[in-house]
């Protein structure tokens, strides 16, 4: 099973020695993170922090993407979740074994809601 979550970063390098400058001073970048597996510790990452394929709350996963990169990060956007059949079955799965916890009525419903349209399996 793989899958990771894709994210297009925008960040800003502050040269740390006087008299030093670059250009440009901003850069973007892809920053992919692992997607745990279903079932195991951290697996509601998309839940607490995606909601309609967007980020919930863009300023602290800002933070929290600065802090993992050591730049200061000026935006982040969620791109996708790339996925193999494995892992996105075992997903659903998860999903549906724990469909109260969700509100929803359906996995369809889940995935749509948190992730919006932003599910690319590969085979």
């Amino acid at each position: 099973m793989d899958a990771r979550y894709v994210f297009a970063v925008r960040f800003r390098v502050e040269p740390a020695a006087g008299g030093v400058s670059i250009d440009p001073e901003e850069f973007e970048t892809r920053l992919s993170r692992t997607a745990d597996p279903p079932g195991e510790e951290g697996w509601l990452f998309f839940r607490d922090n995606l909601w309609r394929g967007e980020i919930g709350d863009e300023r602290h996963f800002r933070e929290l993407t600065s802090e993992a990169l050591g730049v200061t990060v000026t935006s982040v956007e969620y791109r996708a979740l790339r996925t193999d059949e494995e892992y996105y079955e075992a997903l659903k799965d998860e999903i549906r074994a724990n469909l109260p916890e969700f509100k929803d009525d359906s996995v369809a419903a889940v995935v749509s809601k948190y992730l919006g349209s932003s599910v690319e399996v590969e085979h």
